[in-house]
């Protein structure tokens, strides 16, 4: 059985030269478990080509539009302690730069070979573009037709990048535009659902 190789890393490095992030594990049983962040979304097409010469599968896209970092509180100035200017902090990011401020868009990549798996990860701003990856591996094709669904973002080079389930008469995104995707399909957002109804029907006895 075809397992990730050993020199997995190497090999998504010299396929994503602006470069990228490698995790890896393995459990006792000798299974893999991999992640890698791109450093550029535009270098996806080399390494998702990279890991289908080796024969790994796609199994699953996922996107997520990841919250922004809390803001740190500002120390209030002791009694008679003027303010110091503090400077400008600068902008938190995500590796290889794309703006970390709540509307980034984190995409993921699940790719398996023989159980051992792979999640290859890459950071589109609101609005930006990522290319297909269906020429590649045709199990992309609905999970990327859904990204562009539901999500501000585009896909290039498409083979058929019409509406999955949305009316096309529907503007884009218009999830993100009502409550966030990601906020919607979270558990706790259900878990906080039900305890409404539940505190309501207490209120009814």
């Amino acid at each position: 059985m075809n397992r990730l190789p050993e020199d997995i890393e190497s090999r998504l490095t010299a396929a994503a030269p602006s470069g990228l992030a490698f995790e890896k594990s393995t459990d006792a049983n000798g299974v893999t478990v991999a992640w890698a962040e791109l450093a550029k979304s535009d270098e996806l097409v080399p390494v998702a080509t990279a890991l289908r010469d080796i024969g790994v599968r796609l199994s699953m896209t996922t996107a997520t539009q990841p919250t922004a970092p809390e803001e740190e509180e500002e120390e209030e100035p002791e009694d008679g302690a003027e303010a110091a200017e503090k400077p400008e902090k600068a902008p938190k990011l995500t590796f290889g730069g794309t703006l970390d401020d709540g509307s980034a868009y984190k995409l993921a990549y699940h790719f398996d070979l023989g159980g051992d798996t792979l999640t290859v990860f890459a950071y589109v701003p609101r609005g930006g573009e990522i290319d297909s990856l269906t020429p590649l591996f045709r199990t992309a094709d609905w999970g990327e037709r859904e990204m562009m669904e539901l999500y501000d973002l585009h896909v290039r080079n498409h083979p058929d990048p019409r509406r999955l389930f949305i009316d096309p008469a529907i503007e884009p995104a218009v999830f993100e535009r009502l409550i966030p995707y990601s906020t919607l399909v979270n558990a706790s957002s259900t878990k906080g659902l039900w305890d409404k109804i539940a505190a309501a029907r207490k209120e009814a006895v």
